[in-house]
C-alpha cells in the first residue's frame, strides 16, 4: 500500500500491535495531530486505551534525520527520572509494516500551549508555567546519563563543533538558494567555538513550550515531547534555544515574545529565566551567552530549511505550514548574526 505523510495503514498497525503489544485490543481509530512537522504523529484510540504513534515520514530522507528509534530509546531511559515523559510501549523498525519505522506510547492528558505568551491563561497564571519550564530543563540537564544508560547516546568531543558541522551539512543538503547571512553566520560560529567546560549532559534539542504538556488544572509539566533531536552534549544549547524562541515576534507566526510587555502580561524575562536556571543547577553564571544564542538561531535556520525542502519535494507532513515556516530561514540567520555581535 502506498503511503504518504498524512495517512496511516490502520489495519497494518492494528495487526502488528496485536502481536507485539501485550494487552492491546482493537479496534483502532486513528487521527493525525496537526503538530509533529518532522515525524507524523497519530492518536490511536481503542475501546479501552489511548495511544500515540510517531512514525518516520516515508520517502527519501536526510541521513540521521527523523530518528524515531532514538526518541523511543531516550524516553524509555527517562521513565523513572525527574523528567516527565510519556510511557513507552513498543518500537517497530520494520519498514515493511507501514512503510517506515514507528513507535507507540501512551497518550498523556494535558494542556499544550502553542505560544509562550500564554494568551489563554490569566496573567497571574503565566509566570508559574515559565518557571516550570526552567525546572524541567534543569532536570533534563541533571539526569545521571550513566545511571540511565545514556552515556553512549552521543559521541565524545566538542558538542558545538560537532553540531555546527552536522547542521551545516544538513543545510547544504536542503539548500534552495544562497543566503549571505547564513554563510556569514556559519563562518562566525566556526571561528568562535568556546573551550570545553566539562559539562556533558542530556540535551533535548528542541526544547520549547509547544513541545510540552502541562497538567489540566495547574502549571506542572506532565510530559516533554518530541525528542528527535536529543543527544548527549552541552546544556546551554537547550537554554539558548528557549531564549532564541522568545526573541522571535509574538503571535502565531513568530511564536515568540518580542514586543510583549512582559511585566504587565505576567511573563518572565530572558534574564530571569537564565538566572533561575543557573541557580537550580548551581552555576554562577554563563559567559559568552551570545555564542550559544547565535548557535541556536543557526540550527533552527538549518532545521526549517530542511522542512522547506521536504515540502518542495512532496514529503512534508503539513506542506502548507512547512512552506510558511521555510520563509523564515533568513530571519533566523539574521537573528544569529545579531546574537553573535552581542557575544
Amino acid at each position: 500500500m502506498t503511503q504518504d505523510a498524512t495517512t496511516l495503514d490502520v489495519p497494518a498497525v492494528e495487526a502488528w500491535l496485536k502481536e507485539h503489544l501485550p494487552g492491546f485490543e482493537g479496534p483502532v481509530e486513528a487521527e493525525k495531530f496537526a503538530q509533529g512537522q518532522s515525524n507524523p504523529t497519530f492518536r490511536l484510540a481503542t475501546p479501552g486505551h489511548r495511544y500515540v504513534l510517531r512514525r518516520k515520514p516515508p520517502g527519501v530522507l536526510l541521513k540521521s534525520a527523523h530518528a524515531v528509534d532514538r526518541e523511543y530509546r531516550v524516553q524509555s531511559a527517562l521513565q523513572d527520572t525527574a523528567v516527565p515523559v510519556a510511557k513507552m510501549h513498543v518500537l517497530c523498525e520494520d519498514d515493511d509494516v507501514i512503510g517506515s519505522a514507528f513507535y507507540v506510547m501512551d497518550e498523556v492528558a494535558g494542556r499544550n500551549f502553542n505560544l509562550p505568551t500564554l494568551p489563554e491563561l490569566a496573567v497571574e497564571d503565566r509566570r508559574p508555567v515559565h518557571d516550570e519550564m526552567g525546572r524541567v530543563l534543569a532536570a533534563i540537564h541533571d539526569v545521571d546519563i550513566d545511571a540511565v544508560g545514556l552515556s553512549d547516546y552521543g559521541p565524545e568531543g566538542n558538542y558545538y563543533a560537532r553540531q555546527i558541522g552536522r547542521w551545516t551539512k544538513q543545510y547544504r543538503a536542503s539548500e534552495t538558494g544562497t543566503l549571505p547571512e547564513m554563510e556569514e553566520l556559519i563562518a562566525w560560529l566556526d571561528a568562535n567555538i568556546p573551550a570545553e567546560d566539562g559539562q556533558r549532559t542530556l540535551v533535548h534539542g528542541d526544547y520549547r513550550i509547544d513541545n510540552m504538556l502541562f497538567a489540566p488544572d495547574g502549571p506542572e509539566c506532565v510530559a516533554v515531547l518530541d525528542w528527535e533531536l536529543s543527544t548527549i552534549g552541552h546544556p546551554y544549547a537547550d537554554l539558548a534555544a528557549v531564549i532564541m524562541q522568545w526573541q522571535m515576534p509574538a503571535g502565531p507566526e513568530g511564536r515568540g515574545m518580542a514586543g510583549a510587555d512582559r511585566k504587565a502580561e505576567g511573563l518572565i524575562t530572558d534574564a530571569e529565566f537564565i538566572e533561575t536556571y543557573c541557580k537550580r543547577r548551581g552555576i554562577a553564571g554563563i559567559e559568552s551567552f551570545g555564542f550559544y544564542l547565535a548557535f541556536s538561531f543557526f540550527r533552527m535556520a538549518a532545521i526549517i530549511q530542511g522542512v522547506k525542502k521536504r515540502a518542495l519535494d512532496g514529503n512534508a507532513s503539513n506542506p502548507e505550514r512547512a512552506l510558511k515556516l521555510g520563509e523564515h530561514v533568513p530571519d533566523f540567520a539574521k537573528g544569529g548574526l545579531r546574537a553573535a555581535k552581542s557575544a
